[in-house]
């Protein structure tokens, strides 16, 4: 009678899907997948798990889209999706829900167009920014872009990342604070 750790593991031929894939291009490929993953109906969560969303009134893949849209169209590669989550949480109301969704579709219509199955599956930048350019001039876009740069750049602790110090005026002002720092010149 033979135990089990008397007899030799048996080897598994290598998958042919996984066959010479490292971590490091594992990594790569999921991270090429999509900044975000939609997960279950009104839920939206980041890859690294580092923050989620819950949507109430818009879809999960029209918050994802506006996001990528947001990104789109003030990137900065040193502020994370949640950031931009943050700047576009106005939209997810019963208010901006047409609206979203006419636009949403506008603009996935305008992808298709360029010969793309959807905004959201565009992979590269630089095809989305053709899209966007496509309809810059629709009020959706006008009303996304105007809301970014206050939802987005009025958020405290992306000042940091910008080398803003906030306002001056509770501190003395500017005058006492670096006003006359030349030191470019």
């Amino acid at each position: 009678m033979k135990h089990s750790r008397d007899t030799k593991p048996v080897k598994r031929p290598p998958s042919p899907v996984l066959a010479g894939l490292t971590r490091r291009a594992l990594l790569q490929r999921a991270a090429a997948a999509g900044a975000i993953a939609v997960t279950g109906a009104g839920f939206i969560a980041a890859p690294d798990a580092a923050w989620a969303m819950e949507v109430r009134a818009i879809t999960p893949e029209q918050m994802a889209t506006l996001m990528q849209m947001a990104r789109d169209i003030y990137p900065h590669d040193r502020i994370a999706d949640a950031f931009y989550a943050v700047a576009v949480k106005g939209y997810d109301s019963e208010e901006q829900k047409a609206a979203v969704a006419e636009g949403i579709a506008a603009l996935d219509a305008a992808a298709v167009a360029q010969g793309h199955a959807s905004y959201l599956a565009i992979g590269w930048e630089e095809d989305r920014v053709k899209v966007l350019q496509a309809v810059e001039t629709t009020p959706f876009f006008q009303t996304v872009r105007a809301g970014l740069v206050t939802g987005l750049y009025n958020q405290k602790e992306v000042w940091p990342l910008f080398g803003y110090e906030g306002e001056s005026f509770s501190q003395g002002g500017y005058i006492e604070r670096g006003f006359d720092d030349i030191n470019w010149l």
